[in-house]
């Protein structure tokens, strides 16, 4: 099971950031700007294929995201098919087409979990009354604890329970009441696992005891819309793409915050600058945090969740790129921008310089927040 969440994680991340890449190359065509090379992994090459229009098709050996190529790619560039020779509007319409790629398929993906059952994550989450049933889920099993009476018969993460000693259990606390009630006594469970119900006997510890059944209990509702499925979808990413936002704002500021706390000369305030950086730490993932979460999560999920992780996943890299930091699609923006408004000219030495530092600081980042998430293991 492990390698089927690896496989599928990768297909996740392959498939988001490939669709990323068609946007530019898609804009770009279609702007007069040739593209040389449009590749799905990165290299070294596996396969390649030179299409009718020029653009070389590959398929290269490393899995983790893709890449498009483009004549002329510096904004000094200035022969015909250059990316360089497009106009301002161009050049923006090309550099954001990237995102609005991801933030189309996060609505698509919305839309079609609106139609079906759309995880409902934020207590004000957008929906159109009119049109909207809130559905409550079954209670599921997390956070088993080992020996316990929920592990020794076999119940899982994710397991949901269907009836317990005999008894409907619709939610969270009608399950603890058949708990406590039944403290001690051996009871029948029904669960679904995978769209599977399956039925085991669990033998309760006394009521004396700390855990009884020894799992964390949860209950997922869900929006179901008709008519308005698109609104709904549209309008959820709307909301998600604000939360998002503000999320990075929050980190960025207690980021820019605890660092200047750390220089005041009062010891208290330097102890709260400490706590406030180690809260923005736990908040932030590196590569292997976030591989972390998806290959489980791709592993354990089923197809409702792992489309509004697929959706969540998307709407971040569109929000993520849209941010002023050279090497990403808004930094390479903002770069052309401060140059014209400037009126100085942008040289391809200076943007190779500008997009270098950029990208040698982001890395530096994914790194030190990478060794974080190490260390998180530990």
């Amino acid at each position: 099971m492990l390698i089927i969440g690896i496989i599928t994680g990768l297909l996740i991340l392959v498939f988001l950031v490939t669709v990323h890449e068609l946007g530019h190359a898609i804009v770009s065509r279609r702007n007069g700007v040739v593209v040389e090379e449009f590749g799905v992994g990165f290299p070294p090459r596996a396969w390649g294929k030179k299409l009718k229009n020029g653009t070389i098709l590959t398929l290269n050996w490393l899995p983790l995201g893709g890449f498009v190529k483009l004549q002329g790619e510096n904004d000094a560039a200035n022969k015909k098919g250059d990316y360089g020779s497009a106009t301002f509007l161009n050049k923006t319409k090309i550099l954001f087409a990237g995102v609005f790629a991801n933030w189309l398929v996060a609505a698509v993906l919305l839309t079609i979990l609106a139609l079906i059952g759309l995880p409902k994550v934020l207590p004000n989450q957008f929906s159109v009354p009119s049109d909207t049933q809130t559905i409550a889920q079954p209670v599921e099993v997390s956070n088993l604890t080992p020996d316990y009476p929920a592990v020794k018969a076999g119940l899982k993460n994710g397991d949901s329970i269907i009836r317990f000693a005999g008894q409907n259990v619709p939610t969270v606390d009608d399950l603890l009441h058949q708990i406590k009630s039944n403290a001690g006594k051996k009871v029948s469970v029904v669960y679904s696992r995978a769209n599977v119900q399956n039925s085991v006997d669990v033998k309760l510890k006394q009521s004396g005891s700390k855990e009884i059944f020894g799992a964390g209990l949860g209950q997922r509702e869900v929006i179901k819309s008709t008519w308005s499925a698109p609104i709904v979808g549209i309008g959820t990413t709307v909301q998600f793409t604000w939360v998002t936002l503000q999320g990075v704002g929050s980190l960025v500021g207690g980021l820019v915050h605890g660092l200047v706390s750390q220089l005041s000369p009062d010891s208290s305030v330097r102890q709260s600058a400490s706590a406030e950086l180690n809260t923005v730490s736990s908040s932030v993932a590196g590569p292997i945090g976030i591989i972390g979460t998806i290959f489980p999560a791709a592993e354990q999920a089923g197809l409702v969740q792992l489309t509004f992780l697929t959706a969540i996943i998307s709407l971040s890299l569109a929000v993520m790129n849209v941010l002023p930091i050279p090497a990403l699609d808004g930094g390479r923006w903002a770069t052309m921008v401060f140059f014209r408004l400037t009126k100085r000219k942008l040289t391809k030495e200076r943007e190779e310089k500008i997009q270098t530092i950029g990208f040698s600081i982001l890395m530096g980042l994914v790194i030190l927040v990478t060794v974080a998430d190490v260390a998180k293991f530990f």
